[in-house]
């Protein structure tokens, strides 16, 4: 276990709107640090398997009761009921409460609160832990799943630096280390590294024939081991960065048909040299 940053004194009961693989997580790593961690569900059931997983003390179906007098409200629910929660979180909320979240997109869901709500504004600071896996579910989720990873944070244009800065000491607590960037940079820069990465591997996956299937070895397992992901929750990514990863689709389109172009005219010295470049490309990012 890492050394983390003394507890601030404020940090005492957090609220989880969606305990599963990456909620689940963070209220484990949170209740390790003695934090009162409430988690909320539409459901009875998975308030009982959060409650038994040890990832919550507490497991309630009503927002109004899950959230009122916490501390932190965590939104750990797909891109799309990001605000739609938000909202309703601030509704019993004290003003030196904190909203934060952990979805894949930014820029939509932090103009729509700033659009739809200023006072949730005030004390919403989008984040996005860099963790997670294919798997889903709170059976999944692990304590240390945020240790050593970025925890991305995406303040708006008039967040207050009170929130901001709050919101950086919450997540210290979880072990993640802080990065800062605008929305729109976040959503620009994760559809190079996450979502298109994710559209291709579910691509390739959707590529094998019946026949060949079988025949598919480790590397194919790896390449296209995202595509198990959520399909619900990937389609709702795409939704909302759908101009970001357009973009990036088209970068992808032109790499490829540069490429084909070297396999087409025999190009074996140019082909080494993308290889040995894509080789070192991977190598520096370990």
């Amino acid at each position: 276990m890492q050394t983390l940053p003394e507890k601030p004194a404020w940090l005492r009961r957090v609220s989880i709107l969606g305990v599963g693989l990456l909620g689940g997580s963070v209220a484990m790593a949170l209740r390790r640090r003695g934090v009162h961690v409430v988690g909320y569900s539409r459901r009875e059931s998975s308030c009982r398997a959060a409650i038994e997983a040890g990832a919550v003390d507490e497991g309630f179906t009503e927002i109004a009761a899950a959230c009122r007098g916490s501390d932190v409200v965590v939104v750990a629910s797909p891109v799309d009921k990001i605000v739609e929660l938000a909202i309703a979180a601030d509704q019993v909320l004290g003003d030196d409460a904190l909203i934060t979240d952990v979805g894949s997109t930014k820029a939509r869901i932090v103009a729509e609160i700033e659009t739809q709500s200023p006072s949730l504004a005030r004390k919403f600071v989008a984040a996005h832990p860099i963790a997670g896996s294919e798997k889903t579910g709170v059976e999944n989720a692990t304590a240390t799943l945020l240790e050593g990873k970025l925890v991305i944070m995406t303040p708006g244009d008039h967040t207050p630096a009170a929130a901001v800065d709050r919101a950086a000491a919450f997540w210290l607590q979880t072990g993640g280390d802080i990065l800062s960037m605008s929305p729109e940079q976040h959503d620009q820069r994760l559809a190079a590294v996450s979502h298109v990465p994710h559209l291709v591997s579910s691509l390739l996956a959707s590529l094998v024939d019946d026949e060949s299937l079988p025949l598919v070895g480790s590397g194919w397992r790896d390449m296209t081991r995202v595509a198990a992901g959520d399909p619900t929750m990937w389609t709702a990514i795409c939704v909302h960065n759908r101009e970001a990863i357009l973009g990036q689709l088209d970068h992808f389109s032109d790499a490829l048909g540069s490429l084909r172009e070297m396999l087409a005219r025999g190009d074996m010295a140019a082909l080494k040299t993308w290889l040995d470049d894509a080789k070192a490309r991977k190598e520096a990012s370990e």
